[in-house]
């Protein structure tokens, strides 16, 4: 890569950050998520936290103290450490808790900045070079931590590497300092951390890009960055099990989006999709969407019921947000033994199915995310048996809100007659959703809104 690449590239990522002040100043509702219903908590969304840690006082070391303390709430740890890797050598980025794994026994960042550790060297540095999470029941009797001065007070240690691309950047480290026998982090403990790792990578590349350069210019350009970092977490647009076929496509109508789609699968024979609309637009937006697709990953990992798993979702996202800040969200569950679908959602648009020329529409209740405590949200789901042939589609109201030069709205009635055409002569997701996006881009003057639209596809094996 050239220099002028290389700068070019750097610049890109100083406007995210002028962004995130922007819509801060223009917009403090979207950007102060002070708790659920009622303001009564205050900001923990881990990324409106690196957005209000890198405007604080602290600069760079309040971005990343807020992401550290963020994580450390997440995972119910006593301290959380950040590390960066750079020529082979290991440095503590951010800091929350009183971290005991440091060399001079200090936990104050500013006196352990100057400490480097060899990748490979000790316990940090061999999670580096394994490039493999640990986690540790007791340190105490682990011999890798005998040097450290402060042995009596670490407890259990678990630690991940930060990697993209195939490149590691960091470690990300908890420790539990008050678990001194017999109650050390827990294997979904574990598992939260390796979700959050991917989320404070991104805040620590921007960070780091920040501290080169100033915040001045190509505002556009740099929100470009942030799209990329955020399509890279998108999974596969299509995937197969059994006898579904499953295709998504999204389009963001500003540079970042606030629609994301999932496909995780629960087991060998059951694939979980789906579908979300965070409420507004551009940067805020894009937050809660990142911070939803985080939690769904890590309740998955734990996945009971289809009900159970939005509940779970929403309390995580009522406890992290307030009333003005919600997402909605639909799912389904398909499962290849019996060709069963089963469909919740949450505030979300319609579930439109065709079946042998005909179209029906499923709207089980539930209350988007975030806006209600858990032991006041409900969410029903339906359950269906698919016959041979038969198509679904899940789609954002960016696409029946799509608007003409008339000021018209292309309504649900045309979307859903248009999925009813493409059905009839096309045979695969992909081209379906293909006709479907073509008649709304053909009927919409421009853009205004985030699009997604997912289709399922249900063929005998």
């Amino acid at each position: 890569m050239t220099a002028a690449l290389v700068i070019i590239s750097v610049l890109l990522v100083i406007a995210v950050i002028a962004a995130v002040t922007f819509y801060r100043k223009a917009d403090e509702l979207r950007m102060d998520l002070t708790g659920a219903v009622l303001s009564r908590t205050e900001i923990s969304n881990f990324l409106t936290r690196f957005s209000t840690g890198i405007n604080c006082d602290d600069g760079l070391d309040g971005a990343l103290h807020s992401a550290a303390c963020y994580v450390c709430e997440q995972i119910e740890a006593g301290s959380v450490a950040i590390y960066g890797l750079h020529k082979g050598k290991l440095s503590i980025l951010g800091l929350c808790g009183e971290y005991p794994l440091t060399l001079s026994g200090s936990t104050q960042l500013a006196e352990v900045r100057g400490e480097h550790i060899s990748s490979g060297e000790g316990f940090i540095g061999a999670v580096a070079q394994s490039r493999h999470g640990e986690l540790v029941p007791l340190a105490s009797v682990d011999e890798r931590f005998a040097n450290f001065r402060e042995i009596g007070r670490i407890g259990s240690v678990m630690a991940v590497p930060m990697i993209k691309e195939g490149i590691t950047y960091g470690v990300l480290c908890a420790v539990d300092n008050q678990m001194l026998a017999g109650k050390p982090f827990s294997n979904a403990q574990f598992a939260r951390l390796k979700f959050l790792a991917t989320q404070v990578l991104m805040v620590q590349q921007l960070v780091q890009v920040y501290g080169e350069i100033s915040r001045r210019e190509r505002i556009d350009q740099e929100l470009g960055f942030v799209r990329q970092l955020q399509n890279s977490l998108l999974p596969p647009a299509e995937i197969s099990l059994g006898g579904f076929s499953v295709c998504a496509r999204t389009t963001s109508a500003k540079e970042v989006n606030g629609d994301f789609y999932d496909m995780i699968r629960i087991d060998e024979n059951r694939l979980l999709v789906i579908i979300g609309d965070a409420c507004g637009k551009g940067m805020p937006a894009c937050m809660l969407a990142s911070m939803t697709r985080c939690f769904a990953r890590a309740m998955a990992a734990e996945f009971t019921t289809l009900t159970r798993f939005l509940r779970d979702v929403n309390a995580n996202l009522n406890r992290d947000s307030d009333a003005d800040r919600f997402i909605t969200l639909g799912c389904c569950l398909l499962d290849k033994r019996d060709g069963l679908v089963e469909f919740g959602r949450a505030g979300h648009t319609d579930m439109i199915m065709h079946i042998h020329g005909h179209l029906r529409k499923f709207s089980p209740t539930g209350t988007a995310l975030g806006m209600l405590p858990d032991e006041d949200a409900e969410f029903d789901t339906i359950s269906l048996a698919l016959d041979h042939g038969s198509s679904i589609m899940l789609f954002s109201d960016g696409l029946n809100e799509a608007i003409n030069h008339e000021r018209e709205e292309f309504g649900t009635d045309r979307l859903a007659n248009a999925f009813n055409v493409a059905c009839s002569h096309r045979d695969t997701p992909d081209a379906i959703i293909n006709e479907v996006m073509s008649a709304v881009h053909e009927f919409e003057y421009e853009q205004n809104d985030d699009q997604t639209l997912i289709l399922i596809r249900y063929q005998n094996e």
